[in-house]
Parts: C-alpha cells; structure tokens; sequence
C-alpha cells in the first residue's frame, strides 16, 4: 500500500511539473467552458441591414421603428436604387437590403395587400434564412396589430432572395471555411514537425555543416508541404464543384494565388513553431490544439463573430485563416476581383513576413 501511494505521488509530481498536461487537464476545459458557453452562440445577433423606405408612410415608418428596436439589427437608413443592390452587398459590410416599395402605404389601405422587398447575401445561408426568419417575424406581428377582428384582414407578403445564393446551398458556407481550416492545421502541423524531427534525430546538425545555407534548409524543408498543400486546395475544389455542386464564380487563377499566400502565411506558422518547440509531440500539440480551436472559432464559418464579445472579435483579427475565408467567400462564391480584397490580402502578407522574419531570427539564434 505504501508502495502504491509513492507512485502515486510521484505520478502527481510529474504532472504538475507538466506545463502543457495541465494546460490540457484544466486550460483546455476552461476554454471550451468559456467559449461554447459564454461566447458562441446559435443566435444571431447584430445583423447589419439596410432599409430602404421608398414609400415613407405611416405603415413603413411603423415597421422600420419595429425592425430598428430589435436587438437582432444594426439598421442603415437610406434610400437605394434597384441597381445599387448588388454593389451594396458586394462590399460585404450589410447581411441584407429591405426595400419598401413607394406605394407600400397606399396598397395596404386600398386593397388590404402590399410587398416588402428583402434581399440577403446567401454566402453564408444558416445567417440569410435566420435573419429572413426574423424580419418575417417582426412583419407578422405588425400585421396582427394593424388587423381588426370583424375587418378584412391586412396581408404583407415579404419577397424574398437570397442573393449569391438563390438555391440556399447550405455547401457554400462550408467549403471556404474547410479550406481555411484544412490547409491552416496540415501545412502548420506538418513543418513544424518535419524541422522538430531533424533536430530530435541529430540529423539537423548535419544539414547544417552542409553547403546549404541555414534559411536554405528551412526553404527545403517547406516546398513539399507547399506543393502538397496545392494539391490539397485543388482536391477541395474538385470535391465543391463536381460533388457538391458549389460554383467557382470569380477568377481561378486570383483564387490559386491567394490559396497560395495563405498557404505560405501557415508554413510560416510552422517554422515558428519549430523554433520554440523541443520535441515532435509539442509541435504537434502546439500546431493541432493551439490552431485548430482558434481556427474553428474565430474564422467565422461556423460561429458568426458578430455574436461574440468584442474581445473575441478583436482576437480573430490576428488569425490568418479568417482573412483567407473572407477572401474565398469574396472571391469563389461572390465573383469579385482583386478590388474587393485588397485589405485582406495585405493582412496576410504581414503576417507572413513578420512570422517569417521571427522564424529566422530564433533560428539564428539557436544556432549560435
């Protein structure tokens, strides 16, 4: 007995010696505890629109005051043509644009009988049919209110389109955020084991009296992963389109050079952590578990981000596979070109060079 509880107890010293055993034994749960219940949620809150009311009577001012005192919305008020929908929506600042045609007020007096116009981006379908859902809510109770028991009753129907998105693929929502999260956990995870294994098996010494150049190993080290990872992002596309039906709208070839970037911006990722880790098992545990969570969370895909406290939201800005999705549902799923992404674009070339920049510069120093 005495035997068993010195085990025991030796047992506790090692673990609690551990830094990374307790940060899985207790940081881990904390996480998730904090994050799945506290900050993401499937309620869909600040949903940004437009309304624009073209009839401005009595009855539309009605239901805009309804929609404005909703916690559901962020309203823009201002009046757009048919034909700054699209453009309006591009820019991917609004979920949705509500019109309300000018003789709104005036069909609902004369023949009991009126429209409302709603527009939503389909890119991320879950979010389009939660907020359609909501407005169709808000216009439901307001014909209620308006209807009296012996009159005949008020109809507003509400039309509705799912732009980028008319057949409400719930694919197309998925398919940017795989990519993300795919290429981010294997190009990350894979180089930053390969540069650990060398330097765990002796044979980076080696590598390193060779001819070569230090920073010329490491670019030889990341190559395969970046011709592996190509190949892994033409796979995905294949899958999208011939399987599951998602069309390629925009450019090709401006889709495989961002696709590029964010690959390189991930194997940037993992030669930094070849430079702060001293064993295989904690770059993998570094690579899987400190990617993939805040891949998952704060990319977007499966959490909008506008549920999240500003904290989290301030945090997802320094996770490259959130710009890269933005770019993909930009590019792939709504046709637009460089124009339109630009801003997203240069975040991920900073990212990339500072990683690479620290990267070589913990190389150096391990070196000396």
């Amino acid at each position: 007995m005495r035997q068993l509880l010195l085990f025991v107890r030796k047992e506790f010293y090692h673990v609690f010696r551990d830094r990374r055993t307790l940060l899985i034994m207790f940081g881990l749960p904390i996480a998730q505890i904090l994050l799945f219940g506290f900050a993401l949620s499937s309620e869909v809150k600040n949903l940004r629109i437009v309304v624009s009311d073209q009839a401005k009577d009595i009855n539309s001012r009605q239901i805009v005051n309804k929609i404005k005192a909703s916690s559901y919305f962020i309203v823009d008020d201002k009046t757009i043509g048919n034909n700054e929908i699209e453009s309006t929506l591009k820019k991917g600042d609004i979920n949705a644009v509500v019109i309300f045609p000018p003789a709104f007020g005036d069909d609902l007096q004369r023949v009991r009988k009126a429209q409302i116009q709603i527009i939503a981006d389909g890119t991320d379908p879950n979010t389009a049919k939660t907020l359609v859902n909501y407005l169709n809510a808000i216009v439901a109770g307001y014909q209620q209110e308006i209807n009296q028991p012996a009159a005949m009753p008020y109809n507003i129907i509400p039309e509705t389109r799912m732009l980028y998105n008319e057949e409400s693929n719930g694919s197309l929502n998925f398919i940017p955020g795989v990519l993300a999260l795919v290429l981010m956990i294997v190009c990350t995870a894979l180089t930053s084991v390969a540069v650990v294994r060398e330097k765990e098996l002796g044979t980076m010494e080696i590598l390193l009296v060779s001819p070569f150049k230090p920073v010329m190993v490491l670019i030889a080290k990341a190559i395969p992963y970046l011709i592996l990872s190509l190949v892994n992002f033409i796979l995905i596309l294949l899958l999208s389109v011939y399987v599951l039906n998602v069309p390629i709208r925009g450019n090709i070839t401006l889709l495989f050079l961002e696709s590029m970037l964010f690959i390189l911006a991930c194997l940037s990722f993992g030669l930094f952590i070849s430079t702060v880790t001293e064993s295989q098992q904690a770059a993998l545990l570094l690579s899987m578990m400190g990617l993939m969570i805040p891949t998952m969370v704060f990319t977007g895909f499966i959490f909008p981000l506008e549920n999240m406290p500003w904290i989290f939201q301030l945090i997802s800005n320094i996770v490259p596979s959130r710009w890269y999705y933005l770019i993909v549902k930009s590019v792939m799923l709504k046709g637009l070109g460089f124009a339109y992404v630009w801003k997203e674009t240069l975040v991920l070339i900073g990212m990339t060079g500072l990683l690479l920049i620290i990267s070589m510069k913990n190389f150096k120093k391990r070196l000396a």
